[in-house]
């Protein structure tokens, strides 16, 4: 299992992994590529769901903090030390912990 300080870590790593694929700049020419793609047949459910998928910071966020968990345990090799289901509780944790970042970062910038 994974302890405070790596999970506060990973939920850090998450939400700025969340950001640079939905909003940060440098990936604009990506987003614009697949925007285009997706106008070129509009009514096609898998290009709306690609579409939607990375301008949606909790659909990106998910698949983001799956990827860094999945990383982190192979990584460190912890995987072998608990059950599958406790790693899934893993994911919704670290994906909920950087959720709330980007909720408290989007409130943030409302304010501003």
């Amino acid at each position: 299992m994974l302890n405070l300080p790596e999970l506060a870590l990973l939920a850090l790593a998450g939400y700025r992994g969340t950001q640079l694929a939905v909003h940060d700049s440098i990936l604009d020419p990506v987003r614009d590529r697949i925007d285009a793609w997706h106008q070129n047949k509009p009514e096609s459910t898998v290009r709306t769901a690609v579409v939607t998928l990375i301008s949606c910071v909790y659909c990106t966020g998910w698949w983001v903090a799956g990827a860094l968990l999945l990383t982190w345990l192979l990584v460190t090799g912890t995987w072998s030390d608990a059950p599958l289901l406790a790693h899934g509780v893993e994911w919704l944790a670290v994906a909920g912990a950087a959720v709330l970042l980007n909720r408290w970062d989007d409130e943030r910038k409302a304010i501003v």
